[in-house]
């Protein structure tokens, strides 16, 4: 490795996955030593071992405090662009009750912690990561934001995870396009703060974020949104007329508003809504709904007919009404289907009770993906596909994902006929289970 030019061992010490890395290489010889320094990024995560080690009294002696290692790593190096510095995920296992002492050693929002290196570092910075121990940091509330605020004025992405964060003193961060908070009990309630000291956020994600009460996303360059809401706020509101891509998971808002005219690709997830305003979106094309009511969700969607690609599941097992009868309706257009389990099971207990009868067909209709979570009638189950394929008549693709608890032979009796019924159409099933990766059987024929 010596004999590398020295741009390309610093292009490799700044691609380690662990920067602990990094020092180790120091000791190694001297050219290496003196270009680690140079490397443009520094990232360290403290393993669920080296937590138990420290804590170990057999071991702890033996292990250099974590901050430490940091901030040596950190004020060592000179051109440093990226940093990166949390908690592996496995400590998140730990809960309060193994925990006997009010430790800081690994309270990484810590702005006592954070103003020994970023001071010396936060100008050239392009992208921060803080992933804290969530159980030394969700009862100390961090003013890190405005450190960070105040020390890193070309900073392009930022990423604060399990921690409890004050917006005081937050200046505003005009170069920054890409927000991620996540896990986060945040002191801005309305999301005033983040809509005026990040107004060019082209990315936004907002994972289990808590503490809102009537949020408003108000940014005229975003994007992308990633918005997972893990309170019931009264009401939820986002005014973004270039925002392309939005996945949305909430509860029960009294209210939802959405000013999205460019959307072209909404993945939505929630119970029920009992006021949801939504304004021109003529450009969607990719759907995803989740809710325990299909059938009231579905209603509401009056611009459905540019829509081509759409994806449905029921977050509850019950009946509400949904059918594809309503579905074809109100989305005439589409290319792609693909039905979870409880779409399929309320749509084909409808069909039971007459769906479909008489309906005009869906000739745009291309590719049908549908989650079979029983195949108690088949029977029934046979007709209400056979029906569909009826009115769909340029259908040429069929995928069957079965429920991991029906018995290998229906599976296969099922695909067997379908296949001697329909041979024009390509069949392709598999099995499905939660919390796991779908299962393929056949690939088609």
């Amino acid at each position: 490795m010596e004999e590398l030019p020295p741009p390309l061992i610093v292009e490799i010490l700044g691609r380690l996955a662990d920067s602990a890395e990094l020092a180790r290489c120091r000791l190694v010889s001297k050219n290496l030593n003196a270009l680690s320094y140079e490397v443009a990024s520094v990232h360290l995560i403290c393993t669920l071992s080296r937590y138990l080690k420290s804590r170990a009294p057999e071991t702890k002696h033996l292990v250099t405090p974590f901050k430490a290692v940091f901030s040596t790593l950190a004020r060592n190096s000179r051109t440093l662009e990226s940093v990166s510095i949390g908690v592996d995920k496995s400590l998140g296992s730990i809960s309060y009750d193994d925990v006997e002492d009010e430790s800081d050693d690994l309270y990484l929002t810590d702005v006592s912690f954070v103003r020994e290196w970023l001071p010396e570092i936060g100008g050239g910075l392009k992208s921060l990561s803080l992933s804290d121990f969530w159980v030394q940091s969700c009862w100390r509330k961090s003013e890190v934001l405005s450190l960070i605020s105040s020390c890193c004025h070309t900073l392009l992405e930022l990423k604060v995870k399990n921690a409890w964060l004050s917006v005081d003193g937050l200046d505003p961060m005009p170069t920054l396009t890409s927000l991620t908070l996540e896990f986060i009990r945040l002191d801005d309630e309305d999301l005033n703060k983040v809509n005026n000291c990040f107004p060019s956020l082209e990315t936004l994600n907002l994972i289990g974020v808590g503490g809102l009460k009537e949020p408003k996303i108000h940014l005229l360059h975003l994007k992308t949104c990633h918005w997972t809401v893990s309170n019931a706020p009264l009401s939820l509101a986002i005014l973004a007329p270039n925002l392309v891509n939005l996945t949305l998971k909430c509860i029960k808002p009294q209210s939802l508003v959405l000013e999205t005219p460019s959307l072209s690709d909404f993945h939505l997830s929630l119970e029920e809504a009992n006021e949801f305003e939504v304004k021109d979106l003529h450009h969607l094309k990719t759907l995803q709904l989740q809710s325990v009511n299909l059938y009231s969700l579905i209603c509401m969607f009056t611009w459905g007919r540019t829509v081509k690609k759409l994806t449905l599941d029921s977050l509850q097992l019950k009946m509400t009404g949904f059918s594809l009868d309503t579905l074809f309706d109100v989305f005439p257009n589409l290319s792609y289907l693909n039905l979870g389990a409880g779409g399929w099971t309320e749509a084909l207990s409808s069909f039971g009770s007459g769906g479909l009868e008489g309906r005009i067909g869906m000739n745009g209709l291309k590719e049908i993906v549908a989650y079979l979570i029983t195949v108690y009638d088949i029977e029934l189950t046979l007709r209400f596909i056979f029906s569909i394929l009826d009115k769909c008549t340029n259908l040429s693709a069929m995928v069957l994902m079965i429920y991991h608890q029906v018995g290998f032979l229906t599976a296969c009796n099922l695909i067997r006929r379908c296949r001697a019924a329909c041979p024009g159409v390509r069949w392709k099933w598999g099995v499905w289970k939660e919390g796991m990766a779908d299962v393929w059987v056949s690939d088609g024929i």
